[in-house]
C-alpha cells in the first residue's frame, strides 16, 4: 500500500505538475489514511472500501478536526483512488458512494489597522534578527502573499529598484506584485547591512529571508516569530501565519481596490475566493454604523 502511494505521489508531480507545499500535504493526509487502515487490518487496497473511508473521516471529527480538513483529506482520498483504478489496482472507486464533508464558510480573521501598524513596529530593527523580521512583516503586509510564498523567496526574486517581487504561487504559477515604499526601504536595510551576519557558513544560500541555522527560515520559525510580536503587543484579535495576507486583502478593499487587481495579487484562481473580503468590509461597515448611528440602538 505504500509504494502504491508513492507512486502516486510521483504521478502527482511528474504528470500533474503540483507544487512542493501541495504534494507534501496529499503525501501527509494519505500517509494517514493508510495507517487507519491498516489499525482496522486492511493490508491491500482491494480490501478497502465505503465503510473504511467514513470511518475515517468519523475519526477525525471526533479528534475536533475543522471542516475543511476533513474536505481536504476526502479529496486526497478520492485523487488516489480515482489513481488506483487507472492502474488497475482497484476494480472500482468506494470513493464515489461517500458524500464530500460540507464546508463550514467561515470569514477570514482580519487585523484592523491600529493593529496592523502595532505588529509592524513591534521588531527592533537596530538588531540582526529585528531587522530581517521587520522587513518580513512590512512585505507580507505590503503584498499579501502567503507564508509559505515569503520563505520561499530568494534574493534574486526582488527588484528594489523597479519595486516589485517575483513570486510562484500554488501549482508553480508566477506572478509580479508590487511592493510599498516602506517595505523597499526595509528590505533595502535588511539584505544590504543585515542578512549576511545571519548566513554564517552558508555564504551561497539563495533564500531571502535567513533563519537562526543559517538557513532558509522555516514556516515553523516565522509562525513562532509572529506569535512573539503579537504577544508583546497585547493584539486581542487570533493571531494566524495569514493574519497579515487576510489583512492586506480587506484593506484594500476596504479603500476602494478593485476586487480583480485584489485577485491578481493574493493569487486566487477562483475570484469568489476574493469576494469573501467583501462580506468582511461590510460587516465592518455594520459594526461602525451601529457603533455611530444615533439611533441605532433604540
Amino acid at each position: 500500500m505504500t509504494n502504491d502511494l508513492q507512486s502516486f505521489i510521483r504521478f502527482l508531480s511528474v504528470e500533474r505538475g503540483l507544487s512542493r507545499n501541495t504534494l507534501e500535504s496529499y503525501e501527509r493526509d494519505l500517509q494517514q489514511f493508510v495507517e487507519y487502515l491498516q489499525q482496522q487490518g486492511i493490508t491491500a487496497w482491494r480490501d478497502s472500501g465505503k465503510a473504511h473511508i467514513t470511518g475515517y473521516l468519523s475519526q477525525l471529527k471526533m479528534l475536533g478536526r475543522a471542516s475543511a480538513t476533513l474536505s481536504r483529506n476526502m479529496v486526497s482520498i478520492r485523487a488516489l483512488y480515482q489513481y488506483l483504478v487507472k492502474e488497475r489496482v482497484m476494480d472500482s472507486d468506494p470513493s464515489i458512494y461517500v458524500d464530500a464533508p460540507k464546508l463550514e464558510k467561515k470569514l477570514p480573521k482580519v487585523l484592523s489597522i491600529g493593529e496592523v501598524e502595532k505588529l509592524l513596529e513591534a521588531p527592533q530593527p537596530e538588531l540582526v534578527s529585528g531587522a530581517r523580521d521587520k522587513a518580513m512583516l512590512e512585505l507580507l503586509y505590503a503584498t499579501g502573499i502567503r507564508v509559505s510564498e515569503l520563505i520561499s523567496l530568494n534574493v534574486t526574486d526582488i527588484n528594489l529598484q523597479m519595486g516589485f517581487i517575483r513570486c510562484m504561487g500554488k501549482a508553480d504559477k508566477e506572478r509580479n506584485i508590487p511592493i510599498s515604499s516602506i517595505a523597499i526601504r526595509c528590505l533595502t536595510t535588511y539584505i544590504h547591512n543585515y542578512r549576511m551576519k545571519l548566513l554564517k557558513k552558508t555564504a551561497d544560500e539563495e533564500a531571502l529571508f535567513i533563519g537562526h541555522l543559517g538557513t532558509r527560515m522555516t514556516r515553523q520559525g516565522f509562525w513562532k516569530i509572529l506569535k512573539k510580536y503579537a504577544n508583546e503587543m497585547n493584539i486581542a484579535n487570533e493571531i494566524t501565519p495569514h493574519a497579515l495576507r487576510h489583512s492586506f486583502a480587506a484593506h484594500l478593499i476596504e479603500n476602494g481596490a478593485d476586487l480583480r487587481s485584489v485577485q491578481e495579487m493574493l493569487g486566487h484562481s477562483d475570484i469568489s475566493s476574493t469576494q469573501m473580503y467583501v462580506q468582511v468590509t461590510k460587516l465592518k461597515m455594520k459594526d461602525v454604523y451601529n457603533l455611530a448611528h444615533p439611533r441605532a440602538k433604540l
